[in-house]
């Protein structure tokens, strides 16, 4: 309501040569005056010059921070049992992930055992052997050997011991199940298996993606036209459909020498800190890429500029009773900066808020 009744006072204000409360004094030949009030509805800035900026925008997608995530693999072929955990869900380091049971462990058990008789049986060979050498019946070639077969028994085990630590040591059992853990904290980004899945020892992939999410890439499209506009280093405002009102900065952190075979578009990546988790993988973005161009160049404020009849005008101020409508010629829209190439010079003052009741006035006086 606010809103509505500023602008209603001020057009009040610059409409009537006098109120009692928002007096404003018309000026012969010179237009008319600003009340107090009015001046206070009405926002002052100035043209300036500065290096120009050269803006481009490019679609992307939020991803995760490949260098920052952990993979995990199975320990070994057989049928998922149970998936503990869905995609999108928090997880701790050591969390089980899936159970799965298989004949590889299973297998691996049932040697250990077959191990532990086979060093009983070379253990009383050795010690037997011993007592014969001892007693100057068995030669001593007969001995060595009957030591090397305990020590390779010995071996033997300890190699099936170290393959089911490997393989989850206190998190495997003899009948062939072990649970897959999660090696670090953060969320699951990726997930490929379920319930009842087989995994084979031919498929080498692996089953879970872990991030901690507190550092996440945009990728975007460049495509052909734009390639000389972007460079790495250069500064980017990114925002999505779930926050459009939210810009989150960064700058352009790697760019690709290869064109993407199927959209024929160059892929950027940008690096952004997500400490508070607004930024979600596969996240849809708008990416503005700004660069300065090293030429100098006037500007105004954007949101100053009036258009009408496919003109641009603005609202020249001098002070409280001499204003003017000036007609410019546009060179570039920068975000909030709108370059000129005339019409304006370097320290005119101009309107820049509720400058279109103004320039009516100015139209119609």
């Amino acid at each position: 309501m606010k809103k509505i009744i500023l602008p209603l006072v001020l057009a009040a204000c610059i409409t009537v040569t006098s109120c009692k409360e928002h007096k404003v004094e018309v000026a012969e030949k010179k237009g008319f005056c600003l009340s107090d009030t009015a001046q206070k509805m009405i926002s002052i800035d100035s043209v300036k010059l500065s290096s120009m900026e050269d803006e481009i925008q490019l679609s992307g997608e939020v991803s995760f921070d490949e260098n920052k995530v952990n993979k995990v693999f199975p320990r070994g072929s057989g049928q998922v049992i149970e998936s503990k955990v869905s995609l999108g869900d928090r997880v701790e380091a050591g969390q089980v992930l899936a159970v799965i049971r298989s004949a590889e462990v299973a297998g691996n058990y049932a040697d250990l055992s077959g191990s532990e008789a086979d060093i009983k049986i070379a253990k009383r060979q050795l010690d037997n052997a011993e007592s014969l050498y001892k007693s100057g019946i068995a030669s001593e070639r007969e001995l060595t050997e009957a030591r090397q077969n305990y020590e390779k028994a010995l071996a033997a085990k300890r190699k099936l011991e170290a393959t089911l630590s490997i393989n989850g040591g206190s998190k495997t059992n003899a009948n062939g199940t072990y649970y897959l853990t999660a090696p670090n904290s953060g969320y699951i980004v990726e997930k490929k298996v379920n319930a009842g899945n087989f995994i084979r020892q031919d498929m080498g992939d692996y089953l879970f993606t872990i991030s901690d999410l507190k550092e996440v890439w945009v990728l975007a499209n460049v495509f052909e036209a734009d390639i000389p506009k972007v460079k790495e280093g250069y500064a980017v405002k990114v925002t999505t459909l779930a926050y459009p009102d939210k810009e989150f900065k960064g700058t352009i952190e790697k760019v690709s020498e290869v064109l993407d075979p199927t959209n024929k578009a160059l892929k950027v990546r940008i690096r952004l800190q997500n400490e508070a988790m607004m930024l979600k993988p596969e996240m849809f973005t708008k990416v503005i890429v700004s660069n300065k161009s090293g030429v100098n160049g006037t500007f105004i404020p954007t949101k100053s500029v009036v258009q009408q009849n496919g003109k641009n005008y603005v609202i020249v101020y001098t002070d409280n009773c001499n204003m003017k409508i000036a007609e410019v010629s546009i060179t570039k829209v920068s975000g909030d900066k709108t370059y000129i190439g005339s019409g304006l010079n370097v320290g005119d003052k101009i309107i820049t808020q509720n400058q279109l009741l103004i320039f009516q006035r100015l139209l119609n006086q």
